[in-house]
């Protein structure tokens, strides 16, 4: 039985896709780096940065930290808040409370700014806890997620983590938990680009997510 519904944020939760892509081309900018197209940049959406600057501009690990260091601080300075609510999201997390299940969140986003950016958009109401990366990029998607396993004393398969890209999906498959895919976001678009993944459904809207997730 589901007790604990953890979600993803960007591509799950909220459409950070502005704010995320200022603040890449911010970063790229100053250290002298082109512009990418519009489509290769969304894939840094979900991946942790430390990944995502190396592979995109071949950076070396000192320069990837310091791409990181002007990511952040522009996001920081306001960018952050250039992100909207997916529809029917609220609604979902209300549906999932009324049904009598908690929600969490696990996210490869800085917890700081994570909790930040989901009090202001209110959805600190509903997600307890937030789980985010810590500045120095030790932490995993599965250490995250295993944190709020530990925060409601639940076993992996009494959880389900909501997710849109296979680093969800390879996340929860290492911490045990059920993983739901949407394709809303920015990873997945079909049915083809979950083939191997371990998945127990996929949804195109967060209602569809619901009656997946309360097994009606």
């Amino acid at each position: 039985m589901v007790k604990t519904v953890i979600f993803d944020l960007d591509g799950t939760l909220l459409d950070t896709s502005e704010g995320v892509l200022e603040c890449v081309r911010y970063a790229a900018a100053n250290l002298g780096y082109p512009l990418l197209p519009r489509e290769e940049l969304l894939t840094f959406i979900g991946p942790p940065l430390t990944l995502s600057f190396p592979r995109h501009y071949e950076m070396d690990e000192a320069t990837t930290w310091e791409a990181i260091r002007l990511f952040r601080e522009h996001y920081n300075a306001g960018a952050m808040f250039k992100a909207k609510p997916y529809d029917g999201i609220p609604e979902l997390c209300q549906t999932l409370m009324r049904r009598g299940l908690s929600i969490a969140v696990a996210t490869n986003k800085v917890e700081a700014q994570a909790k930040r950016l989901l009090a202001d958009f209110g959805f600190d109401r509903y997600c307890d806890p937030i789980r985010g990366a810590d500045p120095e990029g030790r932490l995993r998607k599965a250490d995250l997620i295993r944190l709020c396993l530990e925060d409601h004393r639940i076993l992996p398969e009494q959880a389900v983590l909501l997710g849109d890209t296979e680093y969800d999906a390879a996340g929860a498959a290492e911490a045990g938990v059920p993983f739901l895919a949407v394709t809303y976001g920015f990873g997945f678009r079909k049915p083809e680009d979950l083939a191997g993944l371990p998945c127990i459904g996929m949804a195109a809207s967060p209602m569809e997510a619901a009656p997946l997730l309360l097994g009606s």
